[in-house]
């Protein structure tokens, strides 16, 4: 078993093929800070270049798999090679998994987006609650979650940070896998397991196929994000929701939108 040094928190564990990645911040919900980001990045490297590595799989301890950024931070943690958390942006040619316990919630739910198949406990919880801060999903919800879930439901949980089950997610074709709830990562080894007995060559190829076409039409989709989280970043109603947040209060929005 070989760890990341980055003062645990991430859990890095190899097993054969598989790379186990499990996000370790349970005092945060797995929010995602600088050092979780490179963390990540770090992994992602591992996973992509490691002699013998085929599959990562990615979950989060202490029963929640991420509450995306960290709002004490003024903007989602990047890294060059990854983007947003270390992986958002990154190519692939070595697939990951992710493994969903408990909530992922914004940027955490963006994090399962940008993963290439997707286990859910059956009481896993997803959303979108950015706007519910004054703030906008900016790791890729607006458009990979219009592509993954449908137009409307995708409106829905960004317009009004409404909640998706994991049974839902699933009938909804964005989780591949429902686990019994506990058993997220164990389901997810399993998969990741079937991807192993395909061709090594084919598989890699396969995903970059699949990267540089999704690349390729999420160029544009970037740009409209990335303007958008300028339009918000430093904003009065940002200030208002991020404090409402930590303060556990309604937030008192006196902007009126434009």
């Amino acid at each position: 078993m070989s760890h990341d040094h980055s003062g645990q928190v991430l859990r890095v564990e190899r097993h054969g093929p598989l790379l186990l990645m499990a996000m370790h911040r349970p005092e945060r919900r797995n929010a995602v800070d600088q050092r979780l980001a490179d963390a990540l990045d770090a992994a992602m490297n591992r996973l992509e270049h490691e002699e013998g590595l085929r599959v990562g799989v990615l979950t989060g301890d202490g029963g929640s798999f991420s509450a995306g950024t960290d709002l004490a931070l003024e903007a989602s943690p990047v890294t060059r090679d990854g983007g947003e958390y270390g992986f958002v942006r990154r190519s692939r040619s070595r697939p990951l998994v992710a493994a969903v316990e408990g909530f992922a919630l914004g940027g955490g739910m963006e994090m399962v987006l940008a993963c290439d198949l997707v286990v859910a406990a059956e009481d896993a919880v997803f959303g979108l609650p950015e706007t519910l801060r004054g703030v906008v999903a900016n790791c890729g919800a607006l458009f990979r979650a219009p592509e993954r879930l449908g137009p409307q439901v995708a409106a829905e949980l960004l317009l009004t940070g409404a909640r998706l089950p994991a049974t839902r997610a699933h009938q909804l074709g964005l989780v591949n896998r429902l686990a019994a709830p506990g058993s997220a990562v164990e389901v997810a080894m399993e998969l990741a397991s079937e991807v192993v007995q395909a061709g090594p060559a084919a598989v890699a190829v396969t995903m970059r196929a699949l990267s540089e076409s999704r690349a390729r039409h999420e160029q544009e989709d970037w740009r409209v994000t990335d303007e958008a989280a300028r339009m918000v970043a430093g904003s009065e109603e940002r200030a208002e929701g991020i404090a409402a947040f930590f303060e556990k209060r309604p937030p008192r929005w006196t902007t009126q939108g434009r």
